[in-house]
């Protein structure tokens, strides 16, 4: 399984065309206590880059984007009782969505976790 990262502080994680997303811990970390979570429809079609969900704070609201473009084949559905998973769990627990990937070649432009890390260090 191959993890991938956007700038917009959203990860991918990779098995197969199937890819589970979510925001990082940098993001969670800067938006502060998540206090509600809007996922997509299963069945919803996205190209890379566009909104797919809503995460809010107490903070701010923020809208999170699809990393690599594709369609929704599974959400969790457990933040919506539990938006605080992401805080706690953001890389793990705190996933929002799973897409099969229509193009995987969308995936090289995406920075790898070391990549990512040098990326937030210059923030």
């Amino acid at each position: 399984m191959s993890i991938y990262y956007t700038e917009d502080h959203e990860w991918i994680k990779v098995d197969g065309d199937i890819g589970t997303v979510g925001i990082s811990d940098y993001a969670q970390n800067a938006l502060g206590d998540i206090v509600f979570v809007e996922v997509p429809d299963i069945g919803a079609s996205f190209a890379k880059g566009d909104d797919a969900a809503v995460v809010e704070s107490v903070k701010a609201a923020s809208d999170v984007y699809a990393p690599v473009g594709g369609e929704i084949t599974e959400t969790n559905g457990t933040l919506e009782d539990a938006p605080e998973t992401v805080n706690s769990d953001a890389g793990g627990a705190g996933w929002f969505f799973k897409m099969k990937i229509s193009d995987s070649s969308e995936l090289e432009s995406l920075m790898d976790e070391a990549g990512y890390k040098e990326y937030c260090a210059g923030l």
